[in-house]
């Protein structure tokens, strides 16, 4: 099948929604399917959601997108955030071929998203398959644009499992010796790493040997690192933004993950990651995160933006190695559903009843 894939953010800017549409390209293309990657050229960066998103907005950017379908000729256009302006609507809009979408954002804040609802909905009537990541994410959209539920068929994003399950830890971050704490994200207010260095400061006097290890860059860097003592700053290392290549290394480098996101979450990628290299994970209960874990199964969800039970539920996990052990098997028995060629297997099949449906 030759499939269109489109993403309105630059392909070029580290994302969640851009590294889901290069492992599932790369995840088709080794399934026999013929697959080509449109984004937008120049992007502009748009605050959203707590986040920036790069899209493109440039006067003939859905032009130049309609044009690249044209060429293409596919089966099926699938594209990811079918209303974000221009490429994700040129594409959702496009008659060159049935088009599916998937939905990936949640959001608590729904009142823009209302004043656009005619516009949307007309958009979203025809679109020959709609896919949300998670229930939260199918609840958001359903409920924004005014459509039925039952409209979204959930596929998740997925895992490269055995890339994470297999790796060892990174010779330059791993220490043996010490319990070792993992954040991975974006340093901007929304991912609550604020609320992690402030748990962190509290556990330290029951656990000196402690250490945290911080891997992502953003707005929120100095300020994390303004909240540490002095006597306390060498003991959370500041890893910047890390390649893929690097990352499975990081996580099998610790004891446990920990996401103190506050919000904005329709996923838990993250989490999945820390599952398929066999740790426990500390998360926010928050709707995405609820969609791959359960607290006292996979590790514990804690209420978001507070310090003091996110480091009552890190101490307990780091106390008892036997319930990290326990979670994280748990851990790895969830995330197989993850793996990416049974996610891709889900997409195809959206494909083929789309392309049935004409």
């Amino acid at each position: 099948m030759k499939v269109a894939l489109v993403s309105p953010y630059d392909l070029q800017i580290p994302g969640g929604v851009q590294a889901h549409v290069d492992q599932l390209a790369a995840t088709l293309r080794a399934g026999g399917d013929d697959v080509e990657v449109l984004g937008p050229g120049r992007a502009v960066k748009v605050p959203f959601n707590g986040s920036v998103a790069p899209i493109g907005l440039g006067p003939t950017a859905g032009r130049r997108l309609r044009e690249q379908l044209e060429a293409a000729v596919p089966d099926v256009i699938h594209v990811h955030e079918p209303l974000v302006p221009w490429i994700g609507l040129a594409a959702a809009t496009s008659d060159v071929a049935p088009v599916v979408a998937t939905f990936h954002a949640w959001s608590d804040r729904r009142r823009l998203y209302r004043i656009a609802r005619p516009i949307g909905r007309r958009v979203v009537a025809g679109l020959s398959g709609m896919l949300a990541v998670s229930e939260a994410a199918a609840a958001y959209h359903a409920d924004a644009l005014g459509v039925p539920r039952g409209r979204f068929t959930i596929v998740p994003n997925g895992v490269e499992v055995a890339r994470f399950a297999d790796a060892e830890p990174l010779p330059n971050v791993a220490d043996p010796s010490r319990p070792t704490l993992l954040f991975v994200g974006r340093l901007e207010p929304r991912k609550g790493l604020v609320n992690l260095v402030r748990a962190f400061t509290l556990l330290k006097s029951r656990h000196p040997d402690l250490r945290l290890l911080v891997v992502g860059e953003g707005s929120e860097r100095e300020h994390c690192q303004s909240l540490l003592p002095a006597r306390l700053r060498a003991d959370v290392v500041f890893l910047g933004r890390l390649g893929n290549e690097d990352l499975p290394g990081v996580f099998a480098a610790c004891d446990l993950f920990v996401s103190p996101a506050v919000g904005g979450e329709s996923f838990g990628i993250v989490l999945l990651e820390a599952m398929a290299a066999g740790r426990a994970v500390v998360a926010s209960d928050i709707p995405g995160y609820r969609s791959v874990m359960t607290d006292g199964r996979q590790g514990r969800l804690v209420p978001p933006g507070e310090p003091a039970p996110l480091a009552e539920a890190i101490g307990v996990m780091i106390d008892n190695p036997a319930l990290r052990h326990a979670a994280a098997v748990e851990g790895r028995r969830t995330v197989s559903r993850y793996d990416w060629p049974v996610v891709a297997d889900e997409v195809r099949a959206c494909y083929l009843d789309a392309v049935a449906r004409g």
